[in-house]
């Protein structure tokens, strides 16, 4: 990419999106485009492809997607599974007829079998049964990957697709109802210290092993894999180490200052109990993380607004 190229980021205005964009412009890239929600919907087809017909990016950073934390993905099952897969089709598709140069698709380590052998390699992929409560959404993945591949193979398309672990940082979503583990730790603490409780109250078990990615360092792998990947296997992008979901409650604990007592509530469901990507690949390509999760963490809370909270 030179720093004139034209760049399409797909879902700018979310976590991951945004914090692409920020690498981008970081970078001294000017050409950028993108479009909200409102101004452009990505499940609708002809509106992707008068998009593309117009606009004829060079590049695409597919960040959009409809996501949730274990609730949510639970929940809303079907719109998980028919909002991701239009969106993946329509902006893959579109981006081949259009002669995009290249596109980065990007997933979740969901993609993987529940039970994979450990840490999760890229050839896992389709070897074992799903986690139930967010198959849809890992399936509506799978198929964006398998999108890429094909698109490659009959087409010749550069299309390119990275696995990020579970990513936390600037512009996370802290709903209580959708959001994700670590976000939606801090909001439970900090509502607690501020409200005086003597208690928070955690799902599950406390035993299932994640691991945790900064936006910001997948920002970085996402530039530069699109600078230096090009192969038709997905790419695991991981920290490369976990703890227990028992060890991010205590630790958010501490940064956030609640005084109080952890409880977990083991009538909620636990998810997949081990999930830690083997990024070996990507590391051999010569990138890895620089944000240790402590200081990631730290850094979130003191710059998230509370105010709504």
């Amino acid at each position: 990419m030179n720093t004139n190229s034209k760049i399409y980021i797909a879902g700018h205005q979310g976590m991951v999106g945004s914090a692409i964009v920020r690498k981008l412009q970081n970078e001294g890239y000017t050409n950028l485009v993108y479009r909200t929600s409102k101004e452009l919907d990505l499940t609708d087809q002809s509106a992707v492809k008068a998009f593309f017909e117009s606009e004829r990016p060079e590049y695409v950073f597919l960040a959009a997607a409809k996501v949730g934390g274990i609730n949510a993905n639970n929940i809303y099952r079907g719109q998980f599974l028919y909002e991701n897969l239009m969106i993946e089709a329509n902006v893959i598709h579109q981006a081949y007829t259009a002669g995009v140069e290249k596109l980065l698709f990007l997933g979740s380590s969901c993609i993987y079998p529940k039970f994979a052998d450990q840490p999760i390699h890229e050839d896992s992929l389709l070897t074992g049964a799903l986690e139930p409560t967010n198959e849809p959404y890992a399936i509506a993945k799978i198929a964006g990957i398998k999108l890429c591949e094909t698109y490659r193979d009959q087409y010749g398309s550069d299309f390119i697709s990275a696995m990020p672990t579970n990513l936390y940082g600037l512009n996370d979503n802290y709903d209580l109802n959708n959001s994700h583990v670590l976000p939606a730790l801090i909001r439970k603490f900090h509502s607690a210290k501020i409200n005086g409780d003597k208690e928070v109250v955690v799902w599950g078990t406390g035993s299932p092993l994640r691991e945790f990615l900064h936006v910001d360092d997948l920002a970085e792998a996402c530039f530069f894999l699109m600078e230096n990947y090009s192969d038709g296997q997905t790419i695991n992008v991981g920290f490369g180490s976990d703890l227990s979901i028992k060890e991010l409650a205590e630790t958010v604990k501490a940064v956030v200052g609640f005084e109080g007592k952890l409880v977990f509530d083991a009538s909620k469901p636990d998810g997949t109990p081990k999930k830690l990507m083997d990024s070996s690949r990507l590391r051999k390509l010569g990138w890895k993380p620089k944000i240790d999760l402590l200081d990631g963490i730290r850094s979130v809370y003191d710059s998230v607004d509370k105010s709504g909270w």
